[in-house]
């Protein structure tokens, strides 16, 4: 239970639930090894955009422990509330980005998704605009790795609400 700030209410939130497995426990090879290959994809990339592209990925993958981690760092790294909130609807709420942030999200979505079986022409040319090739190289290793995060997240139903932001970096 919880008391409403605004009301001074008791209000009774649904239960939590109970992961499938903390697989990090019983894989830790593989734990230490994302943990490792996280941070080698994070090298070169603004901290604020990178969350930002975690985030949208996590949302398109319904990866709540994801998005619960990297909206408490997207904060703590100094990003809105507001640009955390419209980044569901980007597109249409481009006015809140840079033209390089939409190039990064577009970026995301099309990695993430991979509906038709590979990302446009036109998606990874205009990320090519925008970053330096090191630099694009590391955004597709940093896309890359939070879809894993959150296939594990996803599958092994992950509790979110418990990270602190900056918790493992």
């Amino acid at each position: 239970m919880s008391t409403d700030i605004s009301t001074g209410e008791t209000v009774r939130y649904a239960p939590e639930h109970t992961p499938r497995m903390r697989w990090a426990q019983h894989a830790p090879e593989v734990y230490r090894a994302m943990i490792r290959l996280d941070a080698a994809a994070r090298q070169g990339l603004d901290p604020k955009l990178y969350e930002l592209v975690k985030i949208r990925a996590s949302q398109i993958n319904h990866c709540a422990l994801c998005l619960d981690m990297h909206t408490k760092d997207a904060l703590a790294a100094g990003e809105s509330v507001q640009r955390i909130v419209q980044l569901s609807a980007w597109e249409e709420s481009k006015h809140f980005y840079t033209e390089k942030e939409l190039a990064a999200i577009e970026l995301t979505e099309a990695i993430t998704v991979l509906t038709d079986g590979f990302v446009p022409d036109e998606v990874y040319e205009n990320a090519a605009k925008h970053f330096e090739e090191a630099e694009l190289a590391q955004l597709i290793a940093g896309i890359t790795v939070i879809n894993a995060w959150n296939r594990f997240g996803v599958t092994t139903r992950a509790v979110p609400g418990h990270y602190q932001a900056g918790q493992h970096q």
